[in-house]
């Protein structure tokens, strides 16, 4: 059994939990009984698998996964965290499911291998080798283009190359997060090998839908920003004339950096010269300054937890219609979790896993430094206690007859872990709380400075309180024991 809710609540699981692919998640539905219980399985009933997931999948349009995303933005906006004012926008790639060895010819549907074959053949070589086909491939220019090749299974595909250098077919998600935020107002899919000038008047138009669909709850309405879609910031790849001019008719201040073209020629172009120096003025103030850092780290935040952490950076679907159901709800399950980090402090579940065990090796460690400060206290009030409750001669034999003497004492017969015997940790924490209040010191004080006669014997000096002596004791610790 797999409903629509649940079919949605297992496609955020494979963000919170970091499953890429529907395998994943179905497996891990099953062998997890706190997963059973938010699905609504029970103990003994049959979760569904991935054939299932992907059956639902086929069924639901993405319409309908775009308004399970516009709802969570809906949620967003009622608890403050969503105004749509001033947007970061910036692309990645994914990884495609699909391999760069299967890519055919558009025109003859030959394979890479067949079409190398070819050409070694009309270059005389009747019986090419392998080698042979890498000598001639080697130097050949546009070998890779998207205009002469495409993957048979998925058209949608494009030769690209990744962020970590590598040559892969692949697809390109854009994402606009709003800079108050971080939450991410909208996400598209589009060709890789499509221009960041081209690709943003798409996601720019999805923003504009998506506000649309946010305002139409009145509650969310009220929260949103008076100016939405006010400002729009990116890096150098969306500098444009004609996107700058298209965002300034749209009455949308742009913080978009500006690469270095050396001296431009404006003849014909006034209003394309006034949106770009009206763009570089901005972008050269400390509010385009700060903009553009604050986008830098959010915009990179959620690609990071989406596709890094969240499992995505690699596709395991072909198509765009399909990779986008599931994209639309996985950025969704980011934006609850901004939710749970408000409420919570963590914005995952796998964010608890560990946290029992350092909460309870804290805590021991903070009870077995306890101890060793009050071992320590409980010496020196043994050190401090063990001359003014002396109250024997100072020979040999009465030396051995004192009740304090364990044979460890000292010059006076007394030994201070057995005069600390004496108290417990009751009786020091009680000390703690008179040192804390501090007004005992002083009252200490007076009471030795009354009795301060040398020449009076130890057996008649009048032994103060216990408390006031251990506070004497506790009082160079006092620092220590109120961190």
């Amino acid at each position: 059994m797999c409903a629509g809710p649940v079919y949605f609540r297992m496609l955020m699981i494979g963000y919170f939990e970091g499953f890429d692919s529907e395998r994943g998640i179905a497996w891990r539905v099953g062998d997890s009984l706190a997963l059973r219980r938010f699905l609504g399985y029970g103990l003994t009933d049959q979760t569904a698998d991935h054939s299932t997931i992907s059956r639902n999948r086929r069924l639901i349009d993405v319409e309908t996964h775009q308004e399970i995303f516009n709802w969570v933005l809906q949620v967003l906006a009622k608890r403050k965290l969503l105004e749509g004012q001033t947007l970061g926008i910036d692309a990645t790639t994914l990884e495609a499911n699909a391999a760069l060895r299967s890519i055919v010819r558009r025109d003859t549907k030959e394979s890479y291998a067949e079409f190398l074959t070819q050409l070694a053949k009309a270059s005389g070589i009747e019986t090419p080798t392998r080698e042979d086909l890498v000598r001639i491939d080697k130097n050949r220019k546009n070998k890779g283009s998207n205009e002469g090749w495409e993957h048979p299974h998925d058209p949608d595909a494009k030769i690209t190359k990744m962020k970590d250098g590598r040559t892969h077919l692949a697809h390109k998600a854009e994402h606009a997060v709003d800079l108050k935020t971080g939450a991410a107002v909208a996400v598209t899919l589009q060709p890789a090998d499509r221009g960041d000038t081209t690709s943003i008047e798409q996601t720019l138009q999805q923003v504009d839908q998506n506000l649309v669909a946010v305002m139409r709850d009145e509650k969310a309405c009220a929260e949103l920003s008076e100016q939405v879609l006010g400002e729009a910031v990116a890096d150098k790849g969306y500098h444009s004339n004609a996107v700058l001019k298209d965002q300034r008719e749209r009455e949308i201040r742009t913080y978009i950096s500006e690469p270095d073209r050396g001296r431009r020629n404006w003849e014909g172009k006034l209003e394309e010269r006034e949106a770009v120096y009206g763009n570089r003025r901005r972008i050269r103030g400390p509010r385009g300054k700060r903009l553009m850092r604050r986008r830098g780290e959010l915009v990179e935040r959620s690609f990071a937890h989406c596709y890094d952490t969240g499992g995505m950076r690699r596709t395991h679907l072909r198509e765009h219609p399909n990779i986008l159901k599931r994209l639309l709800i996985h950025v969704a399950g980011f934006n609850l979790s901004l939710v749970l980090r408000k409420m919570l402090g963590l914005g995952t579940a796998r964010g608890l896993q560990g946290l029992t065990a350092a909460a309870l090796r804290r805590l021991a460690a903070r009870r077995a430094a306890l101890w060793a400060a009050l071992r320590t206290l409980w010496m020196d009030v043994g050190r401090c206690l063990a001359r003014p409750l002396m109250r024997y001669p100072r020979d040999q034999t009465s030396r051995s007859a004192s009740p304090l003497d364990d044979g460890e004492g000292d010059r006076n017969g007394v030994s201070p872990r057995a005069a600390s015997t004496l108290f417990t940790p009751a009786d020091i924490l009680e000390a703690l709380d008179l040192l804390k209040r501090g007004r005992h010191l002083r009252r200490l004080e007076r009471h030795a400075a009354s009795h301060s006669n040398r020449d009076m014997p130890v057996e008649t000096v009048p032994i103060p309180p216990f408390p006031f002596l251990l506070v004497t004791a506790l009082a160079p610790h006092a620092d220590r024991l109120r961190g």
